[in-house]
C-alpha cells in the first residue's frame, strides 16, 4: 500500500508540474508605483518659399527691369529675404508686423556693396502678396510676392 500511495504522490506532483506550465506569476500589486512622463514636442511649422517678383515704378528702377526675389516664411511671423540687383546681392528679413489685421509686413535686405533695400508689403491671402520695395539709390519697384 505504502507503494500504491507513493505512486500517486509522484503522478500528482507530475500532474501539477505539467498543469503549471502554461502558468506565469504576475504580482498583484508592484512593489515600487511605476510612474512614467511622456513629453510631447509639438512639431515646427515648415517654412514655406516664395517667389518674387519686383518692377520697375519709376525711370531710376527701369534700368534694372523686372528683379526676382525671394521670401522664406518660418510661418511663426519672420523669415528671411534675398534678390540680386545689377549684380549686388541683398539678404535680409521679412516680418509681419505684430498686430495687423490686414497682414503687412516689410522685408529689408543689405546689399554686399553697401547699398540697402526697404520693402513694404501686405498678404492678400496665405500664399498671395503686393507691395512696394525701395533701393538707396531713389529706384522704386512694385512687388508681387507668390502665384
Amino acid at each position: 500500500m505504502a507503494r500504491l500511495s507513493r505512486r500517486k504522490a509522484v503522478a500528482a506532483a507530475l500532474l501539477g508540474t505539467v498543469a503549471l506550465t502554461g502558468c506565469y506569476v504576475v504580482p498583484v500589486q508592484p512593489a515600487h508605483p511605476v510612474t512614467s512622463t511622456v513629453y510631447v514636442t509639438p512639431a515646427m511649422p515648415a517654412s514655406t518659399t516664395f517667389a518674387a517678383r519686383l518692377y520697375p515704378a519709376n525711370d531710376a528702377a527701369k534700368v534694372y527691369g523686372m528683379v526676382g526675389a525671394v521670401v522664406t516664411n518660418d510661418m511663426n511671423g519672420r523669415g528671411t529675404f534675398t534678390t540680386n540687383i545689377n549684380g549686388e546681392s541683398f539678404t535680409g528679413e521679412a516680418t509681419r508686423i505684430a498686430g495687423s489685421s490686414t497682414r503687412e509686413g516689410v522685408a529689408n535686405g543689405s546689399g554686399n556693396r553697401g547699398s540697402y533695400i526697404s520693402c513694404r508689403y501686405q498678404m492678400n491671402s496665405s500664399t498671395l502678396g503686393t507691395g512696394q520695395c525701395k533701393l538707396s539709390n531713389g529706384a522704386q519697384f512694385t512687388m508681387h510676392v507668390g502665384g
